[in-house]
């Protein structure tokens, strides 16, 4: 079911004119992965780049990039708390919809669903355009993404790790096709999802050329397994390409995109014994594996929301009665939650060397940033294991960036992850293309006190997952009940539209307000309540204002709809 949008249209903020011209359409790929050119539209003449004196000495940015990453974890890694010792953190960092394919397009877009098309993981197994790199692609996304600007201007571009779901490759078929805008990329397929034995690519004359990476046998040390496992084949990967930028003359950009803490795919692990969340076996056994934190103090209590029922979580119809409850899947017990919290803390230990030894190689002139696709539940809130929800768990990431003028502490600014694609465009000195709907962060590197964005609005659109999904084995059913909705989220409540007719092309609005001014988590639905009224009002009139931007595609994004999240 598509996501549909336009209530409340009487509270209405802002008028908005909208421009520009419809996407080019998808080329085919060949054997080894190259795909004749497509020609963009006339909107994609965007501003030049700034002037000379800006572009003197243009910084080099590093990008890591964590998949299913919650803030739970962020008390086990080392790396970010030197980055937040070092640099500007954002506590208020959201993404647009927390499902790894949605969110990534508009990291890569600095758009909205709506505006890239890709509102669902995958396609499911091809009979939709609505997921996947399917969507993406046919949207016209590769040649919006932020990279393609950078590599016209001069810097060298360069892609490690996960990309988007059903960009893959299995044995017998045609590599997908070369994504524009990169100077190296070396994408690693979605067998990695398991740990070991999986192919990633590498680009030659503009083609894809395919690498094996076969798993040592069980019999194996623990020592060669984890020269063979994912995060290590992703770092080296990383470190090559960073060495090589840091020597050159030429500004470069790298995304480290790893596949840690996701858990694995396959209903058994690659080695018996496998956890769900499979770590580098180093960072399996003593009680010091999960990070900064020892594993056993990692309990429910680093959960807010555990044990919180669910009954007062209910959606409300808009004269506010009770609706539908949508949230009816069986609760994670709390035994199982513990030890996921301490496998997918064990897991991320391999990112945060990494991340650490980016921040040991880069230079002075050299950006790095830390954030992920989306957070990720373990039981709150009566939920099962999973992500998708407009709740804090899922929708809240970290955002850390170091780097030259980058001003240490904590900044009051809402972010979205829309807002990276204008930020890397700033950094080169480019005006960031009119299409984006996000806005540069640049200017809060070094004023740790501008506050100019108080919301960020996530779209989210129902979806029923298929085998194809690397989500579907372990919280496919949980995915499948949550409907699809719009929402506002500021630093200090969540206003949520739900969608509860599963009908196509029938709408019944519910509604959840949360006020978090004291709550670490939305322990109770107070939409109805007379005491929040009009707190409820300001952000209905927000989303309101937030329908009528219906750009899509490479259409200009007027700055009304920019300043809807002012």
């Amino acid at each position: 079911m598509q996501h549909f949008r336009g209530a409340w249209v009487g509270l209405c903020l802002l008028a908005v004119m909208a421009a520009g011209a419809a996407c080019g359409a998808p080329g085919g790929a060949g054997p080894d992965g190259a795909r004749p050119p497509r020609t963009t539209s006339s909107a994609a003449a965007v501003g030049e780049l700034q002037p000379a004196a800006a572009r003197a000495k243009r910084p080099n940015v590093v990008v890591v990039m964590l998949d299913d990453f919650s803030m739970d974890l962020v008390q086990t890694m080392r790396s970010v708390q030197r980055m937040r010792r070092t640099g500007a953190s954002y506590p208020h960092s959201f993404v647009t919809d927390s499902l790894c394919c949605v969110s990534r397009s508009s990291f890569f877009t600095g758009q909205y669903p709506h505006q890239t098309g890709v509102r669902t993981n995958t396609s499911h197994q091809g009979t939709s355009t609505l997921g996947g790199w399917p969507a993406y692609d046919t949207h016209g996304n590769p040649e919006r993404a932020f990279n393609v600007r950078l590599q016209e201007a001069g810097y060298t571009t360069g892609f490690v790790g996960k990309f988007l779901n059903e960009y893959e490759w299995s044995p017998g078929r045609a590599l997908p096709p070369v994504v524009p805008g990169w100077t190296t990329f070396d994408t690693v397929f979605g067998s990695a999802y398991d740990g070991w034995d999986f192919a990633s690519t590498s680009l030659v004359d503009q083609r894809l050329r395919l690498t094996q990476h076969p798993a040592p046998p069980a019999s194996a040390s623990d020592r060669a397994k984890d020269k063979a496992y994912a995060g290590t084949v992703i770092g080296d990967l990383a470190m090559d390409f960073l060495r090589d930028g840091e020597a050159s003359d030429a500004p470069y950009f790298l995304e480290v995109a790893v596949y840690a803490p996701h858990n694995r795919v396959n209903a058994e692990g690659h080695y018996p014994g496998d956890p769900l969340f499979p770590a580098a076996f180093r960072d399996r056994e003593s009680e010091r594996s999960c990070g900064r934190v020892a594993c056993r103090k990692l309990t429910t209590a680093d959960l807010p929301g555990s044990g919180d029922s669910r009954t007062d979580n209910r959606p409300r119809l808009a004269d506010g009665s009770r609706a539908r409850a949508w949230n009816t899947v069986r609760t994670l017990p709390a035994p199982l939650a513990v030890r996921d919290l301490r496998d997918r803390a064990r897991m991320a230990q391999s990112a945060d060397r990494l991340v650490s030894k980016i921040l040991r190689t880069v230079g002075p002139n050299t950006y790095v940033v830390l954030t992920s696709d989306n957070g990720f539940h373990l039981g709150q809130l009566g939920l099962g294991r999973g992500k998708g929800t407009p709740y804090d768990t899922d929708v809240r990431v970290p955002l850390l960036v170091t780097g030259p003028g980058v001003v240490p502490g904590a900044r009051g600014e809402v972010t979205s992850n829309i807002d990276l694609a204008p930020t890397f465009e700033e950094l080169a000195g480019l005006a960031p293309a009119p299409w984006r709907s996000g806005v540069s962060l640049a200017p809060t590197f070094a004023q740790p006190g501008l506050v100019r964005q108080r919301y960020a609005f996530l779209e989210h659109t129902q979806q029923t997952l298929t085998g194809g999904d690397p989500d579907a084995a372990f919280s496919g059913a949980e995915l499948d009940r949550i409907p699809s909705f719009t929402a506002v989220r500021s630093r200090t409540a969540l206003l949520a539209r739900f969608d509860l007719d599963p009908r196509p092309n029938e709408v019944t609005w519910g509604y959840e307000y949360y006020s978090l001014k004291k709550d670490r988590f939305e322990r109770r639905n107070t939409f109805a309540s007379p005491r929040h009224q009009q707190d409820v009002a300001a952000l209905l009139a927000r989303l309101a204002a937030f329908d009528t931007c219906t750009q899509a595609g490479d259409e200009a994004v007027p700055d009304a709809c920019r300043a809807v999240r002012q």
